[in-house]
C-alpha cells in the first residue's frame, strides 16, 4: 500500500461556539495525545496569516524520523488542514435575549414536527428522537412550573393582589433556578442547533445561503491544491454544511474530483437531522450526488454509545437514494478509545461522548481522527478493522 506523503483536509466541525483558531487548538491537543499513544512525532504549524477559512500545516513522522527511533524504516506525512467552522452562524443563532431565543427555539420545534422530522427520528433512531424532544420538554416543564407558582394565590383562594408577590417569585424561579440548571444541558444552545437544522433543511435563509456560497468558493480553492489524498471530514451538524458545500461543487463541476483520491468522512453525522425534513429536497439531492461520485469513498463513522447520531442507519438510502452506492459504516466504541476512569467520567454526558470522534485517544483503538487526517496511511484504511494504522 502506497503511503500518503501529502494530504489536503477540509474539516467541517460540529455546532459549537468555537472559531477556527479554537478548533485548531483542539486539534493540536488531540494530535499530541494521539502521537503519545501511537509513538509517532507530530508538529502543528501556526495558522496561515490572514487565511479565511483558517488553515494550518501538520507534519507527522515515524520510524527513523521519530525521536528515539531504533532504525526501522521511516515515514513522513504532511497535511494541510482547512477548518470550515460555522461559528459566525452559531453567533447569529445565539443572539438575542433569553425570551427571544426560547420563542425561536419552540418555533423551530414546531417546524420540524410539521415537516415530519420528529416522525422520521423516532422511526429510524429513537434515541435521536429523545435527543430532539429533551430540551423542549425540559423548558416546557419549567414554564408550567413557573405558571403554577404565579397562580398560587388563585389556587389557594386568596385575593388577586397576592399575585404581586407570586408573580415575581415565579420569575425568580425561572431566571435564577431553571436557567442556570438548564445550562448544564446546554438547553439554549440546543435550541439554536435546531434552528440551524431548519435553516439547512429548508434553505430559506439568505444569510445562510450566501455564507454557503462563500464557503464553497473557499473549499473549491483548497481542493485545487496538489496532494496524494483529499479528506473531507465533518462532525455532527457540520456534516450538513459539508454535504451542501460539496454538493454545490458537484452540481457546478461534475468532474471536479477526476483523478483525485477523495474520502468523505462523516463522524457522528447529523445529515438525517436535516434530511428527514420533507422540505429538505435540495439537501437530499446533494446526498445523492456525493454518493454517486465515483471518486469519493464515503465513510460514515457511528457509535453505539452516542445517542446524537443515527446508529446503523444507512444515510444514503434513507435520504432517498437506495439505488446509489451506500456509505461504508464504521462502527466504533468510545470505551475502546479511553481509559476506564475517563470513560466513567464522561459516559453520562452525551454531548461530551458525541465530541469524542474528533478528540484524542488514551489508548490505541480502531479509530483515530488525527491518524485519519494526518497519518501516513490512506484514510480509507479505517474502513477495515484489521488494517494497520501505522506502518510497521
Amino acid at each position: 500500500m502506497k503511503l500518503i506523503e501529502t494530504r489536503v483536509v477540509v474539516h467541517f466541525p460540529g455546532f459549537e461556539p468555537l472559531d477556527g483558531a479554537a478548533h485548531r487548538a483542539r486539534y493540536e491537543r488531540s494530535a499530541k495525545q494521539s502521537a503519545a499513544v501511537w509513538g509517532y512525532s507530530v508538529a502543528i504549524g501556526a495558522p496561515a496569516g490572514g487565511s479565511d477559512p483558517l488553515y494550518f500545516e501538520v507534519g507527522t513522522g515515524g520510524g527513523d524520523t521519530a525521536p528515539g527511533a531504533t532504525g526501522s524504516p521511516g515515514w513522513q506525512a504532511k497535511s494541510r488542514i482547512h477548518m470550515i467552522d460555522h461559528d459566525v452562524l452559531v453567533g447569529r443563532l445565539r443572539s438575542g435575549n433569553t425570551l427571544s431565543q426560547i420563542i425561536a427555539g419552540f418555533r423551530s420545534c414546531a417546524q420540524i414536527m410539521l415537516d415530519g422530522g420528529m416522525r422520521g427520528y423516532f422511526r429510524h433512531a429513537w434515541r435521536f428522537g429523545l435527543f430532539f424532544l429533551f430540551p423542549f420538554l425540559l423548558t416546557a416543564l419549567a414554564i408550567a412550573l413557573t405558571a403554577q407558582i404565579a397562580i398560587i394565590p388563585y389556587s389557594l383562594g386568596l385575593v388577586p393582589w397576592h399575585m404581586l408577590w407570586s408573580g415575581p417569585l415565579a420569575l425568580c424561579f425561572f431566571i435564577f433556578a431553571f436557567l442556570p440548571f438548564s445550562e448544564r444541558f446546554h438547553t439554549l444552545h440546543l435550541f439554536a442547533d435546531w434552528k440551524m437544522a431548519v435553516a439547512l433543511g429548508r434553505m430559506d435563509r439568505a444569510d445562510f445561503n450566501d455564507w454557503l456560497e462563500d464557503r464553497a468558493a473557499a473549499v473549491r480553492k483548497a481542493l485545487a491544491e496538489e496532494a496524494d489524498e483529499y479528506v473531507i471530514s465533518s462532525h455532527s451538524m457540520g456534516s450538513n454544511v459539508a454535504t451542501h458545500v460539496i454538493g454545490m461543487l458537484l452540481e457546478r463541476e461534475p468532474e471536479i474530483f477526476r483523478g483525485k483520491r477523495v474520502v468523505f468522512a462523516t463522524l457522528g453525522s447529523a445529515i438525517l437531522q436535516c434530511a428527514l425534513l420533507s422540505s429538505a429536497t435540495l439537501l437530499r439531492a446533494r446526498v445523492g450526488l456525493i454518493a454517486r461520485c465515483p471518486e469519493i469513498s464515503w465513510l460514515d463513522v457511528q457509535c453505539l454509545t452516542d445517542s446524537i447520531n443515527f446508529y446503523k442507519v444507512p444515510v444514503v438510502a434513507v435520504a432517498g437514494h437506495a439505488d446509489a452506492p451506500a456509505a461504508k459504516m464504521i462502527l466504533i466504541r468510545v470505551k475502546q478509545m479511553l481509559t476506564r476512569e475517563r470513560y466513567r467520567r464522561i459516559r453520562k454526558d452525551q454531548l461530551r461522548v458525541h465530541r469524542q470522534y474528533v478528540l484524542g485517544p488514551d489508548l490505541k483503538a480502531p479509530f483515530d481522527f488525527t491518524l485519519m487526517t494526518s497519518g501516513p496511511m490512506p484514510a480509507s484504511v479505517f474502513a477495515s478493522p484489521d488494517a494497520e494504522r501505522i506502518p510497521g
